[in-house]
């Protein structure tokens, strides 16, 4: 029988990715994003593939999130197995004295509440089953934190913490719950931290930095290991990086 993942942040990056991985091996797609337009364009490429159903809400929007999923998903895709909690984001790179508030709630109420509210939706239908697996997209940022990291890291590390709290509350139910951290990843996030500045262009620049696509073919090892396995936490980096401030480039 065919399984049914649900993946946040989908229009870009990582979860992106891991729609045209998961695509691949025919497991039916319930895409969510804010972005309506780029969830249409990517249904119509992986329709070809699999089943794939779109919903169109904000993780931040606590009535949202329940709304949709409750009543926006078709008989053939409420059985959910597999949910992907990647939406995230990183707003500034200031020191604490200099932090911009709304940048803090948006960090606070995406990578953390955001997370929450899916996972609250969508978890008491696999506790119902016994069965199925979680995976939350972590950062190398949930394990240390570097200068003028703070609230950024401070929510990172609450995504492990919850990731830890989820495993050992759905122990019983036989729910699988991994968190996966990556380091550098190439994608729009750097873009939305320094909010297009150029100081985002040479973020990546001088090294080989991970690809949506590594990610998205690790979470796809993860969640095809037999039923008795559980990769529990997993951190990425690209070879030339050695921790968050620590990064071999060229140039």
């Amino acid at each position: 029988m065919k399984q049914t993942a649900l993946i946040t942040g989908a229009t870009s990056g990582i979860g992106r990715a891991t729609a045209h991985e998961f695509a691949k091996h025919g497991i039916n797609l319930i895409l969510c994003g804010r972005r309506q337009e780029r969830l249409e364009t990517i249904q119509k490429a992986l329709e070809r593939h699999t089943n794939v159903h779109i919903l169109n809400f904000d993780v931040r929007d606590k009535t949202a999130v329940f709304k949709t999923i409750q009543n926006n998903l078709p008989e053939a895709f409420k059985t959910i197995d597999i949910l992907i909690n990647n939406a995230g984001n990183a707003h500034g790179l200031d020191p604490i004295q200099d932090g911009n508030i709304d940048d803090w709630d948006a960090m606070l109420d995406i990578n953390v509440k955001g997370l929450l509210y899916v996972s609250k939706a969508i978890i008491p239908q696999m506790t119902k089953r016994g069965s199925g697996h979680i995976i939350n997209i972590g950062s190398s940022a949930g394990k240390e934190v570097y200068p003028k990291g703070n609230v950024y890291c401070a929510s990172k590390h609450a995504v492990l913490a919850i990731t830890d709290g989820m495993r050992i509350d759905l122990n019983p139910y036989g729910i699988k719950v991994t968190a996966i951290n990556p380091g550098l990843v190439e994608t729009e996030f750097s873009k939305v931290r320094f909010k297009g500045d150029a100081v985002a262009d040479n973020v990546y620049k001088g090294y080989k930095a991970l690809q949506p696509e590594d990610i998205a073919e690790i979470i796809q090892f993860a969640i095809s290991r037999p039923a008795h396995v559980n990769i529990a936490d997993l951190l990425v980096f690209p070879t030339a990086q050695a921790n968050s401030v620590t990064v071999k480039k060229d140039v």
